[in-house]
């Protein structure tokens, strides 16, 4: 895969935010942030270019960034490209006879860029997720020329799955913002949980700017809020708007 992509780049103000796996809450932190950084007078939207997998609109990641974040924008303006098959972006896609290619998924988000001030844009997956027949994750975040803010398990493994995601990005040339560790828990047999976070700074050379507990129960915009607030340093994280819309 290229580090560079073939179509001329863009510039989008905002995070890049991607997951370190499949299914590490990084849907939740996107639009728990948004949540906050809306709250909190910026003028923040959200947007996931493209969303494989769930039966119902309620099953959607454009549901739940659409619920928590609080914008107005319709889930179809949130998630352009929608396809049925969990699969990986490229398969869902070609499964439906749609071609992808970055330039098409950035222009389908183009309405939101003019709308809002800046974006967290939620990626598929992990960076090296396949997103066209030629492109990765990774390579859409380079297009859009955005930091990447990283969402990592909480647990045994996740230093392993960070180092590697943090190494990858400063590859194809993306500045890593920091990092979020979800799903902690303090009192868990899992002892790893007290020390990763030091790990991940001293061996990644990055900032861990939030260890958000693992939420019991039904998730709704106050409690993810309520998480965001109590456990994220949302202070550095607003300071790295300040710097990405510079």
């Amino acid at each position: 895969m290229s580090d560079v992509a073939a179509d001329k780049p863009v510039k989008w103000t905002g995070l890049f935010v991607s997951g370190t796996d499949t299914g590490v809450g990084k849907t939740i932190i996107t639009a728990g942030l948004a949540a906050v950084l809306r709250a909190d007078g910026l003028e923040i939207g959200v947007y996931k270019p493209v969303q494989s997998g769930g039966e119902t609109e309620e099953m959607r990641d454009s549901y739940l960034l659409r619920a928590i974040s609080g914008v107005s924008d319709a889930p179809e303006e949130i998630a352009p490209f929608s396809f049925s098959a969990p699969l990986a972006p490229l398969l869902a896609a070609e499964a439906e006879g749609v071609a992808l290619s970055l330039p098409r998924v950035a222009a389908a988000g183009e309405p939101l860029k003019q709308k809002y001030k800046a974006l967290l844009v939620e990626g598929a997956g992990g960076l090296a997720v396949p997103l066209t027949k030629t492109e990765l994750i990774v390579d859409f975040a380079a297009y859009l020329g955005m930091p990447v803010l990283l969402v990592a398990r909480a647990g045994l493994g996740t230093i392993n799955h960070t180092i590697l995601s943090v190494a990858y990005a400063r590859q194809h040339g993306l500045r890593v913002a920091g990092v979020i560790l979800n799903g902690y828990r303090p009192n868990d047999s899992d002892k790893s949980m007290e020390s990763n976070a030091a790990l991940i700074e001293e061996y990644a050379g990055v900032q861990v700017l939030g260890q958000i507990p693992w939420m019991e129960g039904e998730i709704s915009q106050t409690s993810v809020t309520e998480a965001i607030r109590a456990y994220a340093d949302t202070e550095k994280i607003r300071e790295l708007f300040s710097i990405s819309t510079r």
